[in-house]
């Protein structure tokens, strides 16, 4: 029998995927975590952008944290045309804030502010396969806490949207805050890394007076990696992770 070999998506992270063995392994669900500013939405977007524009892997973007005019301008600075590759059918952006603060919006793909957790899964499900997605990126998971009133049914929520993630096989990025990465309380509910196959934190460290972002892996399903803090920085054309840089 000949050795089972992993395929691996690319993150399109400049200096990432030599951490995790040439990429994330394919159809695999990853928490990227950290506190607030830590560059997780950048982290998620870049994934997205990345593997629709280099690798011809479309990808939808559910965002919950804000509207996706925002995303756009605010991506747009690195130079992202996110409305070029939504016009070519590569990505699909969600618009799940409008309706939750009572905005009209005028996005073609729009969360109602009342649904269930079933409509809410459907929905991601149908533009998935709408585009034939590849990839697919959460901003956040509290904010699907938020629209769900009840914070209980997280756990649930999490773990019907884990099966149908599996199921529909696309390597998907879900985003939540770390209130305290520094005491080991990496997730907002205690069950997000559980869920996930893999888990990125994103935070900072003190240097010399400075803040300096450093980003660690702490799970991988079928990946050798390293448990060290690798330095990165958000620069102009995105995050770039640097793995022979000083460890902190």
């Amino acid at each position: 029998m000949g050795r089972y070999v992993v395929e691996r998506v690319k993150s399109g992270i400049p200096g990432f995927d030599d951490l995790i063995q040439g990429g994330f392994p394919k159809g695999t669900t990853v928490l990227v975590t950290g506190p607030t500013g830590s560059g997780k939405t950048t982290f998620a977007v870049q994934f997205a952008y990345k593997g629709a524009e280099l690798y011809n892997e479309p990808a939808v973007i559910v965002t919950l944290e804000e509207r996706a005019q925002d995303l756009r301008k605010e991506m747009a600075t690195f130079g992202w045309d996110l409305e070029r590759l939504e016009r070519e059918k590569k990505i699909a952006i969600v618009d799940g804030v409008s309706a939750v603060v009572g905005l009209p919006s005028e996005e073609q793909y729009v969360l109602e502010g009342n649904l269930n957790t079933e409509d809410f899964l459907r929905y991601i499900y149908r533009v998935v396969k709408a585009i034939n997605a590849k990839r697919l990126v959460i901003d956040s998971i509290p904010s699907i806490a938020f629209r769900l009133h009840d914070e209980s049914r997280i756990r649930e929520v999490l773990l019907q949207l884990n099966t149908i993630l599996l199921e529909m096989g696309v390597a998907s990025i879900l985003t939540t805050e770390a209130p305290d990465p520094g005491r080991g309380k990496i997730s907002r509910y205690g069950i997000e890394e559980y869920i996930a196959r893999g888990v990125v934190l994103l935070d900072f460290v003190e240097k010399e007076v400075e803040l300096k972002r450093y980003l660690l892996i702490r799970k991988m399903r079928e990946t050798k990696h390293s448990m060290k803090k690798y330095p990165f920085e958000i620069t102009e054309e995105g995050i770039v992770v640097y793995p022979s840089g000083e460890v902190y």
